[in-house]
């Protein structure tokens, strides 16, 4: 069965040259003018999303966070024509899981998708002690309560629990945590840190992020 991908775009030769172009790809394309067919159209089937950004009735990143609060789970992959490192961040902290610019190849994007789905088919984590990584739900859970995660501090968190408490390298928590080939600050990284230490702590984990100043960072 070809997974099935969800296109967002209101330009209707880009969105019909992405359904072709997803066809010939071997995905289902399920297209979409705006944010209100994307919201009816986000159904459980729905294995990716591809999402504009610029719509005519609300802001891509709007929507995104309207997908992830009823519930999809799918990976998205915003299109902008935005290039800034802030328009960036902020499609990440909406709930997205890559960020492509326009214009961009076709074959970008089809890698891309691919990758995520690859992220998205990882099976659940768990850690010894009170925290539990759910992939399928996206979230991890304390003490048996859920915790939400937004993409980025999901596969941040996935890292540090796979490496059992040993040192991970800040770059290579980079490459887990965003798509090759963005740039990612130091302060960057440590903020996302900073919120998964703080969501640790809230739901009373005895798990922390602990780091080696410098060199990398462990669960402990």
């Amino acid at each position: 069965m070809h997974p099935r991908i969800l296109i967002v775009e209101d330009d209707h030769a880009l969105r019909d040259a992405l359904r072709r172009g997803l066809l010939d790809e071997d995905f289902t394309p399920v297209p979409a003018a705006d944010g209100a067919s994307a919201l009816r159209l986000a159904t459980a089937d729905i294995a990716a999303a591809v999402l504009d950004i610029g719509l005519p009735d609300a802001d891509g990143r709007d929507v995104c966070h309207a997908l992830r609060a009823n519930g999809f789970r799918a990976p998205v992959v915003f299109l902008t024509a935005r290039h800034g490192l802030t328009d960036r961040l902020s499609g990440f902290s909406a709930g997205g899981d890559d960020y492509l610019a326009k214009p961009f190849h076709l074959a970008e994007l089809v890698a891309r998708l691919r990758a995520a789905l690859k992220r998205a088919a990882s099976p659940p984590l768990a850690a010894t002690g009170d925290l539990v990584l759910d992939a399928v739900h996206h979230h991890m859970r304390v003490h048996g309560r859920p915790v939400a995660l937004s993409p980025t501090e999901f596969r941040l968190l996935a890292v540090l629990v796979a490496a059992n408490g040993t040192l991970v390298r800040r770059r290579d928590l980079v490459r887990a945590g965003w798509p090759e080939g963005a740039h990612v600050s130091d302060n960057t990284l440590d903020q996302y840190l900073t919120r998964l230490r703080r969501k640790l702590r809230e739901a009373g984990s005895g798990l922390t992020v602990g780091t080696a100043r410098g060199v990398g960072h462990r669960l402990s």
